[in-house]
């Protein structure tokens, strides 16, 4: 592993950093390094651009972010080769990322209104002479720090619904994508019109640590578990709200009565596109004992020629963060020595730049490649001997964010009992697709929801009104109110809630 791959800033005024392509080493492009001073600044700016766009109507909104959507799909070949460079990660699946990213900015536009906009809701008898309304105002300014393996699609997550429901938007991108991050602020600018509706600011962690001390109204970060708690304390000092995407273990389940040519392209496209690199791709293999042999079968037919490469014939791109080959590394060496099989790859697998595609079985469910998130193109699969196995296994985990089912009689009856934010059954991450379901998870996998309607609300607060319409028959509200008056709503409240149910 070289250290040229690093990010590392230029010393002095005026720093700068460099993000490179991780296939080759070579210099993408050079960005400023924002310190404290420079992140308050886009703050404040935010502040005052939020003054305009939190003030329009949803319509005159959703007009900017539809004229964005189509902006980013007409130069989407531009978009897809700086990820591409800065990712390492095929063309194509560039090209895929950012297609639904698009279809997410699209609905969080075409809902916000019918999400948010204000509704009346019942007041029930004892309020009866009141109007009462609920409607989801802007929070003002959201700070996201977004990831480095999915650039495009996981930030947009947020951005678009915060975007949305009014707020105005300072991004983070990850210091291995700035790139990326700066070509989407670019283009919204363009949009509407120079203000600074969504901003980004560039730099390594110390800029991420400025951002969540800022004076901003809620955070939204996608990482790993530990920056994720470090993002939280950091956050805490301003009682600033957070959303957490901390990664995860998911597991894809394989009953007896499953496709399995279907169940095993599933798991191989789940555990090895993007390198392995996706907090909801799937890193164990649950299979039921009678059909374990014809599903590893089934596998390794389809794995064969799988490659990772610097070529346009790979299917696998190179390990974006240099850190995770190490811990890739570890985690296929602590498997083998702990009794695993290696029928794909193995220890010899992980080079300096590239990890070939590792199969492991029997894997004991002690070891870091079932407990820990090991981010890289590995799978570790093994047999049970039931469905209920099969979930207990699953769920035997500090995560809680994805998976998937492959069955034909019982696939949603295993998928409810998975402890998990989402599931697919009979396909891999597809809810990641469907832009109406939330996006999240539990556990050690972190909380809040992006995407769909609850992804909307996240970025707002409730405001609820009420309005009196008529005197009320009684005046609960006052210090007039007397003896008389407390009978009368005993005797009202009994008859409402009482019930025919008594203690036995």
């Amino acid at each position: 592993m070289t250290s040229t791959l690093q990010p590392t800033a230029t010393a002095g005024a005026g720093q700068t950093f460099d993000s490179l392509d991780p296939a080759t080493g070579d210099v993408v492009g050079t960005h400023p390094v924002a310190g404290r001073a420079d992140v308050d600044a886009a703050v404040a700016r935010a502040r005052d651009a939020v003054d305009w766009w939190g003030n329009l109507s949803f319509d005159e909104r959703a007009d900017y972010l539809l004229t964005w959507r189509s902006v980013i799909t007409r130069r989407i070949a531009q978009l897809a080769d700086l990820s591409h460079r800065e990712t390492g990660k095929p063309h194509g699946d560039a090209q895929l990322e950012i297609v639904l990213a698009i279809e997410h900015i699209a609905w969080a536009a075409k809902n916000a209104k019918k999400v948010l906009g204000a509704r009346k809701v019942g007041s029930g008898l004892l309020m009866a002479n009141q109007a009462a309304t609920v409607a989801y105002h802007p929070l003002g300014v959201v700070g996201v720090i977004g990831p480095w393996n999915y650039p495009v699609f996981t930030p947009l997550g947020s951005i678009a619904y915060a975007l949305a429901a009014g707020n105005a938007v300072v991004f983070k991108p990850s210091e291995y994508t700035p790139g990326v991050g700066q070509w989407l602020a670019d283009s919204f600018r363009q949009v509407v019109h120079g203000r600074d509706v969504l901003q980004v600011v560039t730099g390594l962690g110390e800029t991420g640590n400025a951002l969540c001390r800022a004076q901003i109204d809620k955070l939204a970060f996608t990482g790993s578990g530990r920056t994720g708690k470090l993002v939280m304390a950091a956050c805490a000092e301003n009682l600033t709200p957070v959303v957490i995407e901390a990664g995860g273990k998911d597991s894809l389940i394989v009953d007896e009565d499953a496709d399995l040519a279907k169940a095993a392209e599933a798991a191989l496209w789940g555990g090895m596109a993007n390198a392995g690199q996706t907090c909801t791709g799937t890193e164990r293999v649950y299979v039921h004992r009678n059909v374990f042999d014809a599903f590893m079968a089934e596998i390794l037919a389809q794995a064969d020629g799988l490659r990772a490469g610097a070529d346009s014939a790979a299917q696998i791109g190179p390990i974006t963060m240099p850190s995770q080959l190490g811990v890739i590394r570890s985690h296929i060496d602590d498997a083998v020595a702990r009794g695993a099989r290696a029928v794909l790859g193995g220890p010899d697998a992980v080079g300096e730049r590239f990890v070939q595609p590792t199969i492991l079985t029997h894997v004991p469910e002690d070891s870091t490649a079932i407990t820990e998130e090991t981010f890289g193109p590995t799978l570790a699969i093994n047999p049970v001997d039931s469905m209920e196995e099969a979930v207990r296994l699953t769920n035997a985990t500090q995560y809680g964010l994805a998976g998937a089912v492959f069955s034909k009689a019982n696939g949603m009856s295993i998928a409810r009992r998975i402890r998990s934010g989402m599931t697919s059954v009979n396909s891999v991450v597809s809810f990641a697709a469907v832009p109406a379901l939330p996006f999240g998870g539990v556990g050690q996998s972190g909380f809040g929801r992006i995407h769909g309607a609850d992804g909307l609300r996240e970025f707002t607060y409730a405001k609820a009104i009420t309005r009196q319409k008529f005197a009320p028959v009684m005046n609960l509200t006052s210090f007039a109110r007397d003896a008389a008056t407390d009978g009368k709503v005993a005797q009202l409240i009994t008859l409402l809630h009482g019930g025919k149910q008594t203690l036995k």
